[in-house]
């Protein structure tokens, strides 16, 4: 992990554009951090180095580093996008069940519905054609509907 394997050397344009990230406007931490690291690796200094400086850890320069010269140059310190899709696993007409189901009473023993309990009934129902859900997939359901299984006033 020495610099010598990816050193960098700005443009006069990419300095002035990583300079301006870190002393203006709002950014991510993760992109000023990045920028940083760029405009001290330009100046010569070794991982080590801007690691310590910086606050970060020892990899991070170096990650960096490898990124500036694999992708676009300064697309280095932009988040890249996610390599899968992902495909929602309930539709709207299944969301709408798993509302109504929510919003119902609960089964004989429980005083409320939990997201676990909430997937194994939803995957009961002959209306919804999943061998499986997520609890995970229940929560956020219900997050971005604003239900709560708790509170009475909510779903």
């Amino acid at each position: 992990m020495t610099q010598s394997t990816y050193p960098i050397e700005l443009t006069e344009e990419e300095r002035d554009t990583l300079n301006s990230i870190t002393s203006h406007g709002v950014h991510r931490a993760q992109k000023i951090t990045r920028a940083r690291i760029l405009l001290q690796a330009d100046d010569g200094k070794s991982d080590s180095a801007i690691a310590e400086s910086l606050g970060c850890s020892p990899s991070t320069p170096w990650r960096t580093r490898k990124k500036f010269h694999e992708r676009d140059r300064l697309e280095a310190i932009e988040r890249k996008d996610p390599d899968r899709t992902y495909e929602r696993k309930l539709d709207g007409e299944d969301e709408a069940h798993l509302i109504a189901l929510a919003t119902s009473e609960p089964p004989e023993g429980y005083s409320q519905w939990s997201l676990r309990l909430l997937a194994d009934e939803l995957v009961v129902l002959e209306e919804i054609d999943h061998e499986s859900i997520s609890h995970e997939t229940i929560r956020q359901v219900l997050k971005k509907t604003n239900s709560s299984l708790t509170d009475p006033n909510s779903g």
